[in-house]
């Protein structure tokens, strides 16, 4: 049973950490370097407050690539870790009528969601591989709408400048080619 909840708001230079209780009790808070240093940092100021590591849970946000060094590191060390997606935290926020925004308030409110809904999050370790690995297909999405984008402006600008060319196309070995690539789109 978690004992001690830590709400971490990262991000890419700095992230801010809230250490509560069951009771929203703050015991902590910390604002560390996203590296090794940061990350042992995080590390020792919960084991002050904690004498099991197995009764802590940290909570942060998806944020792209700035979350998951942390993630994993944390994971490594025998923390639970949970990745929560912002919209859930936005929406939980604004249960609060809380006006300001700031880090440290983030770090709290993401520690007071992990209490409202520990027992309904998961807490899932990602294999580096399995990291990659859906990192390299959003790459490829990336790239491939990127591709998509250029034919399109190509054939724009081309028939902007040149609107002759589709009809020349069709009676030489272009209209092959054209033809082509249209159906590949």
């Amino acid at each position: 049973m978690t004992e001690i909840f830590v709400g971490v708001d990262a991000a890419k230079e700095y992230s801010t950490a809230q250490g509560i209780d069951r009771d929203s009790k703050k015991l902590f808070y910390l604002r560390f370097t996203m590296d090794a240093v940061g990350f042992a940092e995080l590390k020792r100021t919960i084991v002050k407050h904690a004498d099991d590591l197995g009764k802590v849970t940290v909570a942060m946000e998806s944020t792209g690539c700035y979350h998951i060094n942390l993630f994993s590191f944390l994971c490594s060390e025998g923390i639970r870790c949970v990745v929560v997606n912002p919209l859930l935290i936005t929406n939980f926020a604004k249960l609060s009528l809380r006006k300001t925004k700031t880090d440290k308030k983030d770090a709290l409110t993401i520690a007071q969601f992990l209490v409202a809904n520990e027992g309904s999050l998961q807490s899932q370790a990602l294999s580096r591989d399995t990291q990659d690995l859906r990192d390299l297909a959003r790459e490829r999405e990336s790239l491939t709408m990127l591709i998509a984008s250029m034919k399109i402006d190509i054939r724009r600008l081309l028939q902007t400048t040149f609107p002759e060319l589709e009809s020349l196309c069709k009676k030489t070995l272009c209209f092959t080619f054209c033809s082509a690539s249209r159906q590949r789109d």
